[in-house]
């Protein structure tokens, strides 16, 4: 699968998205009806906000579909067995005795994942 280097952002819209995947946006958002594991967030204006991982997946489904020559469903089976295999354990989850745990790293990401958030979502509508 070809690399794509994605911009340095936490939020896409779908315009964005769509250049980046190289597809239409009714394509997008018909992926969304098919793939349960897409789900964008939403303005309150109803613009639809990708997260990175999100850009990912659309990015594998797309080569699942149009170079590995997948259906849809055969699509949709591949990405729940790569997710299964790649399930990692949450966040929160408690630390190992002896295992240090970096909260300020954690507490300083979230931190930016918020502030970048608040700047879209506080920007006027066109």
């Amino acid at each position: 699968m070809e690399q794509i280097e994605l911009p340095n952002k936490l939020y896409f819209r779908i315009g964005e998205v769509a250049k980046i995947v190289g597809v239409k946006p009714y394509v997008l958002r018909y992926w969304e009806t098919e793939f349960p594991v897409l789900k964008p967030g939403k303005t309150p204006s109803r613009h639809r906000l990708y997260r990175r991982r999100d850009v990912e997946t659309l990015l594998e489904i797309k080569h699942l579909l149009y170079e590995e020559g997948f259906t849809i469903a055969g699509a949709k089976k591949k990405l729940k067995e790569s997710e299964k295999a790649t399930v990692t354990p949450p966040a929160t989850a408690v630390p190992q005795q002896g295992e240090k745990v970096e909260y300020r790293q954690v507490l300083q990401t979230v931190r930016e994942e918020l502030r970048a958030l608040h700047q879209l979502l506080s920007k006027k509508p066109r």
